[in-house]
């Protein structure tokens, strides 16, 4: 059943750097070969996020055929100085992405703001706008670009390929501020894809967790979508008030 507040949009940039959380702390870096759910998740959250929502990536296909490319960086090492290291990205990527938003039920102080025509209606715009903030695909130094798109139009590498399994994946993290808690998991689970479409799990499907650290919800405060002028454009969402 599709959702009525879905979007859909493509995201493509020069490189890519999906990697394990784990890694993100020095040495040598390689990325995985697709997307990670959370990465994705940045991206719509760079496009558009207020506290009275949570985006729920659906699925992701896999337009470009999977390239690697390594590149020498110079990482700063925590003790001071820079370290020789290579980096292993994914090179001239595009993908296309089906998203939904459901309401975050943990912030009671954003009940008044529940109006799902209104957020929908800003979420496309910021997406035919190529988002509010910088995209980023995995890492600082790879930007990435949205625009909008039917999911599954035009030609891509994968069409017809068959299933591409994969072994134990970074899935996300459960944030105590979107699922209650006093405790940060990462999520991990292993994805398959059919002829270049990965059908995501929901985080509260992902059977193995790993306890990062004890984490207590600060949650960010918000002012209204009026306020920052964000719709402008959407006056029909006031006939559904």
């Amino acid at each position: 059943m599709e959702k009525e507040n879905k979007v859909e949009f493509k995201v493509s940039g020069k490189y890519a750097l999906f990697t394990d959380p784990l890694t993100k702390l020095g040495g040598e870096k390689c990325s995985y070969h697709i997307p990670t759910y959370e990465a994705l998740k940045g991206v719509l959250s760079s496009v558009y996020w207020k506290p009275t929502i949570v985006w729920i990536i659906d699925k992701v296909r896999v337009v470009n055929r999977i390239r690697t490319q390594t590149r020498s960086a110079k990482p700063v090492e925590y003790g001071g100085g820079n370290s020789l290291a290579i980096y292993t990205y994914l090179a001239d990527v595009e993908y296309q992405v089906q998203a939904h938003f459901e309401w975050n039920m943990n912030r009671k102080d954003m009940e008044k703001d529940r109006n799902e025509n209104k957020h929908h209606c800003v979420a496309r715009r910021m997406i035919e706008k190529g988002g509010r903030r910088d995209i980023f695909l995995g890492a600082r130094e790879c930007q990435g670009y949205v625009e909008p798109c039917k999911f599954g139009e035009g030609q891509g590498d994968y069409d017809d390929y068959g299933e591409i399994a994969f072994d134990l994946m970074f899935h996300g993290f459960d944030y105590p501020d979107e699922l209650g808690g006093k405790e940060l998991h990462a999520r991990f689970w292993r994805p398959k894809m059919v002829d270049g479409k990965i059908d995501f799990v929901r985080p509260e499907e992902c059977s193995i967790l790993k306890l990062v650290r004890s984490m207590k919800a600060n949650p960010p405060q918000s002012v209204g979508l009026a306020e920052e002028g964000l719709l402008e454009g959407c006056e029909e969402w006031e006939v559904h008030k």
